[in-house]
């Protein structure tokens, strides 16, 4: 019996050796770390160069903007004003940062991912039909109306989409859970990568005949 309590004891012991061995610290590890391009002088932090202390100013942790609408002249009807750590190098190692979407009437910001992100979107202007879909083997919709003031959370790495469903404009921000969440729009990615996929892989994956899949390539 007591053999069998040391062997249970030794797993527990294991397990959390395990545990800690794989654990990380998703905090930065000093007060700020504004990016800089120029590595002199500079430390290497979450993929940019840190500026030193002494040379850091508020205009790091600054950005102008916001208040200007996207151009939403596309063929998506949409245009995201992105504020990342490129726009202002004191988000650097915060995990945190910023978009303000605008959407033409009937415009759409199309089915897409954050690798990086949650995002928790604010709409400001108008009306938003907006989704997300959870992973396999389920490909769960989660969808609701917005409307002025009201929130909604996209999860990290699910397809994702907002819809203007009004006869005006419409204008949403929100905030991303990365410094440079990244995105990948899918419809972009499948069917217009650099350089195309074999066709033949989008006919038997999508189960379309393959002029379909060359004209959808065409497009984008």
């Amino acid at each position: 019996m007591m053999k069998g309590v040391h062997f249970l004891a030794i797993v527990a012991l294991l397990s959390l050796a395990s545990s800690l061995v794989s654990a990380f610290d998703p905090s930065p590890l000093q007060d700020i770390c504004v990016a800089i391009d120029d590595p002199k002088s500079a430390v290497f932090v979450n993929g940019k160069f840190c500026k030193d202390l002494k040379d850091t100013k508020a205009d790091d942790f600054y950005f102008s903007g916001l208040q200007i609408p996207g151009n939403t002249d596309n063929r998506v009807g949409s245009n995201v004003t992105t504020v990342n750590v490129d726009q202002i190098p004191g988000l650097n190692t915060l995990g945190i940062s910023l978009v303000r979407i605008d959407y033409a009437p009937y415009g759409q910001n199309p089915p897409h991912t954050h690798p990086r992100a949650t995002e928790i979107l604010v709409v400001i202007e108008g009306t938003l039909l907006v989704g997300f879909v959870t992973s396999n083997p389920e490909n769960r919709l989660f969808t609701k109306v917005l409307k002025k003031g009201d929130v909604f959370v996209f999860p990290i790495g699910l397809i994702h989409f907002q819809f203007n469903a009004g006869k005006t404009n419409a204008v949403a921000f929100a905030g991303l859970s990365s410094q440079n969440a990244g995105v990948i729009t899918i419809a972009n990615a499948v069917f217009g990568s650099n350089p195309p996929i074999n066709p033949d892989v989008l006919t038997k994956a999508f189960q379309l005949d393959k002029n379909v899949i060359e004209y959808l390539q065409k497009q984008f």
